[in-house]
């Protein structure tokens, strides 16, 4: 059963959120999670880069880490840039964090959508928000201040 949110309910996960941890980061600009992971930092979020392949490189600022398990600090969300097969492990991950150190959301991009992982995670209290962009959330959200 895949829950869906609203699209107020969407802006007020992303307001609860001021860290994340971007799975499946790329150093290449034209690439979606680049991208993503651009547009989040200049709206103020601290973004850690996930990728095993880049790991203790420099991305936009930051250094990227091997996999969750490394994550330096708690972070309140996790958004995941890859398929809806890897994003079971990506989940499993989390859920194998302490409880003190899991996020408070799970966002999987467009096009993700693990529907078991996602009961394991909102099992253990933890937000889910399947095949949406937090990038495309904001800018509706801004869109439509604008026209208000």
């Amino acid at each position: 059963m895949k829950t869906q949110f609203n699209h107020n309910q969407l802006i007020d996960l992303l307001n609860s959120v001021e860290t994340i941890a971007l799975v499946g980061a790329s150093q290449k600009p034209e690439r979606p999670s680049n991208e993503v992971m651009n547009f989040l930092q200049n709206k103020g979020f601290k973004i850690t880069p996930i990728n095993p392949d880049l790991e203790g490189q420099n991305l936009l600022g930051e250094t990227v880490i091997k996999n969750i398990t490394k994550l330096p600090i708690k972070v309140d969300m996790v958004d995941i840039f890859r398929n809806s097969e890897a994003a079971a492990s990506i989940c499993d991950e989390v859920l194998a964090l302490p409880k003190t150190l899991q996020p408070k959301v799970v966002w999987m991009q467009i096009g993700v959508i693990n529907e078991t992982a996602a009961a394991k995670l909102r099992a253990a209290g933890i937000s889910v928000v399947m095949d949406r962009c937090p990038k495309r959330v904001i800018q509706e959200a801004e869109r439509v201040s604008t026209l208000a």
